[in-house]
């Protein structure tokens, strides 16, 4: 594993690190146990992963909490999230923000939490955000309860990162979560400069999501943005897109290993989230981000043939129904 500083918080957080959400939630989302992903989060752990991102909305607090039991708190850096609104649009009170820190501590069985960050924020809820929230959690950081406070986009409904955009002017971040990958590079002039500028730490969200992993979307994707005169008509002739990236002399192996080579390598990236709910995956995919920088032939064309694209392959993760 390689391991590098989350910006000012000073943390030495690894590269890769495990993302607790998305659509398998460590394998909750698509029916394993929780026994199956503690177990998921430990095997993480032991090949070098130290840096765990999870949430109260994604329900893997609890899993976290017992993965981690045992071992020594300070090998380990834990980010943790609660929303500021619900998923249609209602405010949630800065009481229960606060009293969902109480909770997560309590689900993690630990006395703080590394990393405290306030979920999906959009644009229109900020100014709230600042005057309402801010405050009476920076005081619970005195208290001890978090070390350093973030902030996440919504990026399917932010494609643009304007809540970040905002954000970058307020001196209270300390880390944020940004939306990055192959075919929605947007960040790298509407956040990584300031990022980088007033040492922000990072972790990377998207890198490799439905887009790159699900066989055909790529290539449906591709088509649709020909059909809308975003992309040149040879893209959407060839079966792969994107072999020009599958080659020898430094090329990746496969699409999802040239997605985490380009999110890792790019100015501005401290970690690189990915999920999984199979672990058979953890060790292909901390080896894809360890890899070296793509070619530099193939990111300047990665660049020019996707650098204007917004909002793409950025699917919003919906809670599943509950069952009657």
């Amino acid at each position: 594993m390689e391991y590098t500083t989350l910006g000012r918080t000073g943390l030495k957080v690894s590269v890769a690190g495990l993302g607790c959400g998305g659509n398998s939630k460590l394998g909750l989302g698509t029916g394993h146990s929780a026994a199956h992903a503690a177990d998921l989060v430990r095997r993480a752990l032991d090949l070098g992963i130290n840096c765990i991102d999870t949430a109260q909305y994604y329900g893997t607090e609890a899993v976290v909490g017992a993965a981690i039991e045992g071992r020594a708190r300070e090998s380990v850096v834990i980010s943790t999230k609660h929303k500021v609104s619900s998923n249609d649009g209602g405010i949630i009170s800065v009481a229960e923000v606060l009293a969902g820190l109480d909770r997560s501590l309590r689900a993690l069985g630990t006395d703080h939490v590394d990393v405290f960050c306030l979920h999906t924020v959009l644009p229109q809820e900020y100014d709230r955000v600042m005057a309402e929230i801010v405050p009476p959690l920076l005081r619970e950081k005195e208290k001890g309860k978090f070390r350093f406070l973030g902030i996440t986009e919504f990026a399917g409904r932010d494609p643009r990162h304007d809540m970040l955009a905002r954000a970058l002017s307020d001196d209270c971040w300390d880390v944020m979560m940004v939306a990055f990958h192959m075919l929605n590079q947007n960040a790298r002039q509407r956040v990584f400069p300031a990022t980088q500028g007033n040492n922000i730490g990072t972790l990377l969200m998207f890198a490799v999501r439905a887009i790159f992993s699900v066989p055909g979307r790529l290539q449906r994707d591709i088509a649709e943005l020909v059909a809308e005169g975003k992309l040149p008509k040879w893209l959407a002739d060839k079966k792969q897109p994107l072999d020009f990236l599958l080659q020898e002399n430094g090329g990746a192996i496969n699409i999802i290993e040239a997605a985490y080579r380009y999110a890792r390598h790019e100015p501005g990236a401290n970690v690189v989230l990915f999920g999984t709910g199979n672990p058979d995956h953890l060790a292909p995919n901390i080896n894809a981000i360890l890899q070296p920088p793509l070619p530099a032939a193939a990111t300047k064309k990665i660049a020019e043939l996707f650098g204007a694209l917004e909002g793409v392959g950025l699917d919003e993760i919906l809670p599943k129904p509950k069952q009657r």
